[in-house]
C-alpha cells in the first residue's frame, strides 16, 4: 500500500465525502496505482481535473503513487493561464460542441436555443454518448459521474443542478461561454443550422392566422421545420436574456 495527502480545491470537492472537503487529507492505495486511479476513487470523474501538483510539480494521470506524496488536484481553469504548466488533454475543453445524456433533454434544447451544437438522443446508450464524443470532439454533460470516470472519455462535464435552466447557467459559466452564445441559429428539433426564407416558400406551412400576422421566417435546412417571431419567441428571449445576465 502507498500513503499520500490529497487536496482538491473549488468544486471538486462536491464529489468527495464531507470530512475530506475543502481541507487535506491522507488516502491510502494500492502499490503502483496512478493517481488517476486514485482520484477516481475518492469519486472525482477524470474529465474534471484539469491540473494535478504532486509534491508542488505538475504531473499527468499515469504518475504512480509513492508514499507520502502530497497531491492537489484542481478543476477547469478559466481566469487563470495555466499553459505553462503541464495539462492533461491536448486541447482546451472550452469548445462549444456537446453531447447531452438522456437525462438532459431540457438541457440540451436551451443549448440548441443559444446556439451552441448539441447532440441529444434519450435511445443513446452511455458507449453510444463515449463513442459519438470520441469521434466528433464532443463535450459530454451527464449527470452520471460513472460515465465520466470512461477512460475514453477526456472531455466531460459533471452537472450539478436539477433544473433545465440552472443547469444552462452552470454550463455557460463554467465553460464561460457567455459571449459564444449566437440565439435562435440552430433548429431546435434536429440541431442544424436555420436561414432566413421568402415567405412565399413558407406560406402554406404556417397557420393561416401567423401568415395574416408575420412576413419574416427562418426554416430549418434539415428537417425543414419553419420559425417565426411570435409570442413563443418573445419567451424564449426571456428565458435566454435570464440565462445570460
Amino acid at each position: 500500500m502507498a500513503t499520500a495527502r490529497f487536496r482538491f480545491y473549488e468544486e471538486l470537492n462536491d464529489f468527495l465525502d464531507c470530512p475530506r472537503r475543502k481541507c487535506e487529507f491522507e488516502y491510502r492505495c494500492a502499490r503502483e496505482a496512478t493517481v488517476k486511479q486514485a482520484i477516481e476513487a475518492l469519486g472525482v470523474p477524470h474529465t474534471e481535473v484539469e491540473l494535478i501538483l504532486v509534491n508542488g510539480v505538475s504531473a499527468d494521470f499515469a504518475y504512480r503513487l509513492r508514499d507520502g506524496d502530497r497531491v492537489s488536484v484542481y478543476p477547469m481553469f478559466e481566469a487563470f493561464d495555466v499553459g505553462p504548466l503541464l495539462r492533461l488533454r491536448p486541447e482546451p475543453l472550452r469548445l462549444s460542441r456537446f453531447i447531452a445524456d438522456a437525462q438532459l433533454g431540457g438541457l440540451a434544447r436551451l443549448l440548441r436555443m443559444l446556439g451552441f451544437d448539441t447532440v441529444h438522443d434519450q435511445a443513446c446508450s452511455d458507449r453510444d454518448v463515449v463513442d459519438l464524443a470520441q469521434r466528433e470532439s464532443r463535450i459530454i454533460l451527464t449527470r452520471d459521474r460513472e460515465l465520466l470516470k470512461i477512460r475514453a472519455v477526456t472531455r466531460g462535464c459533471y452537472v450539478h443542478a436539477l433544473e433545465p435552466m440552472a443547469q444552462a447557467k452552470e454550463v455557460l459559466d463554467r465553460l464561460q461561454l457567455g459571449a459564444a452564445a449566437r440565439p435562435f441559429t440552430l433548429c431546435l428539433r434536429c440541431n442544424l443550422a436555420v436561414a432566413p426564407i421568402e415567405e412565399e416558400l413558407v406560406i402554406d406551412r404556417v397557420p393561416p392566422a401567423v401568415a395574416c400576422r408575420h412576413e419574416e421566417y427562418h426554416a430549418c435546412g434539415g428537417c425543414g421545420r419553419v420559425y417565426w417571431k411570435g409570442s413563443h419567441w418573445q419567451h424564449m428571449c426571456a428565458r435566454l436574456r435570464e440565462i445570460l445576465a
